[in-house]
Formats: structure tokens, sequence, C-alpha cells
């Protein structure tokens, strides 16, 4: 009898296993509009992004589409439009989360939280235009959703370098630095300068095969920033079909600015347009720079047109 009691003591006192609970099968728990992304490999701290849903449905979503670049393309003005769509929201400001490594150490946590709060039938776009030079950041965003639809809208590669130099020229002359000519910055020992910047981010061909090592082409949507800027809704129907909109954005939306020169907004009874920082007038140079700068272009442009499958009125 007293080993009956011992045993029956044992067996209260005696802490119960309970299982694990079974691992959650994502597959089958989540829906489309809704699905959360694995990390990359290196955030080892969490394995899941989970977004705060609100009361109201919105929660801060990582995005389904990302505006690449190219800097100095049009990608402000590409986002702005595509705002106009309802069913689109989109960060307001530049996030630079996989190209700065400061940035992407703090994980997707931090990047969601830097997302606009969205319903699930909306789209959630963020763009950085420096993604598409950076050599580790198409890696990086597969990592994060492999699926995710790109944005890359180009110009001429030559009013691109131009443009970049303007950009750079207003930036310092507002702060009181030394500054050299364009032709100065272009050309070195008779030759295009291959160690200017501006130059290399002009060299899309070489970029696009980076990014063709993670993604199709079926998944990059490829804007004609020049024709944006000439007409803007026949663009902007593309950008529509190619993320699977409803199409609600018109030629209404948009109306010539004779004073700035350029396309604007108009959103019901609201009208804008972009920072007075864009439809700068460009420096004047010297023809034989750019006679140099169209035949330096002319082959990576060649290279670029049979990548992509298609062709763009440059020089």
């Amino acid at each position: 009898m007293a080993t009956f009691f011992l045993g029956l003591l044992l067996f209260l006192v005696h802490p119960v296993v309970v299982p694990s609970r079974p691992r959650f099968d994502l597959k089958y728990r989540i829906p489309p509009h809704a699905m959360r992304y694995t990390l990359p490999n290196n955030y080892s701290s969490q394995k899941i992004y989970q977004p705060l849903v609100f009361p109201n449905g919105t929660s801060q979503r990582l995005p389904q589409t990302i505006i690449i670049g190219v800097r100095k393309g049009g990608t402000r003005a590409l986002l702005e439009m595509l705002n106009l769509h309802p069913d689109v929201t989109a960060a307001e400001s530049e996030i630079h989360f996989f190209d700065w490594e400061e940035n992407y150490a703090k994980g997707l946590q931090w990047y969601g939280k830097q997302m606009p709060l969205s319903y699930p039938r909306q789209l959630t776009v963020e763009k950085t235009p420096a993604y598409f030079t950076s050599s580790e950041v198409p890696e990086r965003i597969y990592n994060m959703n492999k699926t995710t639809r790109l944005l890359l809208i180009l110009r001429d590669p030559t009013e691109r370098v131009i443009s970049d130099y303007t950009q750079v020229f207003f930036n310092r002359m507002q702060k009181h630095k030394p500054f050299q000519s364009v032709e100065e910055m272009l050309i070195r020992n008779g030759r295009v300068n291959l160690d200017y910047k501006a130059v290399n981010r002009s060299l899309y061909y070489i970029h696009m095969q980076n990014w063709l090592k993670y993604f199709p082409l079926s998944q990059i949507h490829i804007v004609d920033g020049d024709q944006l800027i000439k007409e803007p809704f026949p663009e902007m129907e593309k950008v529509e079909r190619f993320l699977m909109l409803s199409p609600r954005i018109n030629a209404s939306n948009f109306y010539f600015n004779k004073t700035k020169g350029f396309y604007c907004l108009r959103d019901g009874v609201r009208e804008r347009c972009l920072h007075e920082s864009k439809g700068r007038t460009h420096p004047q140079v010297d023809s034989t720079v750019l006679n140099k700068l169209h035949e330096f272009f002319s082959e990576p442009n060649r290279k670029f047109f049979e990548t992509v499958g298609r062709t763009f009125d440059w020089h």
C-alpha cells in the first residue's frame, strides 16, 4: 500500500510534458493579399515578418512593388502618378533599405515600419532610385520576396548623365561649394570619364545583367522616362496593366503647366506639381562633348535593347 501511495505522489508532482504546437503552415493560413515574407538568411533573430493589423483593417505591409530606379530617370514623377490610383499606397521618402548597410542590418521589421498604412486590397509601393545600380540589391529583394514586381524608369543615357550633373551642380552651388563644369566632369584626356559615377549609372546594360540573375524580364517593367514627360497617360496605362490594377488613372489626371514646362497632376479638384527641384534647365554642353557621349553609349545601348527585347528613342 505504501508503494502505491508513493507512486501516486510521484505522478502528481511530476511535470506533465506538453507536446509543442505544430508548426504554422503559412500556405493554408495566410491569404494571398496578406502574404508574409521570410527573412534573408543573415537575419537569425526572427524568421517571419508579421505586420500589426489595426482595428480598421490597415497594416504596414512590405512592398509588393518597388521602383528600383534609375536616378534622374523620373522616379518621383512615376511614384506620384502611380499614387493617383486608389488601390495604391506609396512610401513618401526613399527608404534606402536594400542599398545602405546600416538600414539593411535593422531587418525587415524595421523596413516594414517605414511603409504607409494600407488596406489588404491596396498595393504598397516603395521607390529608391539607387537600387538599380547597387550590386547587392537584386539578391536582397529576391530573398525578401521573389515575386516582387519591379518598375524601372529610364531616360536617354546622355540626358540622364547631364540631369545627374545638374542636380549635383545646384546642390553644391546652394551650399557655396566649388564645382567643375560639366565638360570637365565628363571628359578626361580626350575620352569619356569612366570614373564619373553619373556615366556609370547610365550603363544600363551592365546593371540590368545583375537584376536578370534573380528576376525574369516578366517581373521588370521598363517605363520610358522620355515618353512619360511628353505623354504621361499612355505610359501609366502600361504600368497599370503590368501591376494588374484596374484602369483608374485617366487622361484628365494630367494637365500641362506652361509656366513649369511639364505635366502636373489633377486628383479630383486638387492640383499639384512636382517640387521646384524637378525639371531644372540643363547647362549648355559643348557639341563635341555631346557627340562623344552619344558615341560612347551607342554600343551599351544596343546591348541593352537586345537584352530587354525592345528599343528606345535614344541617341
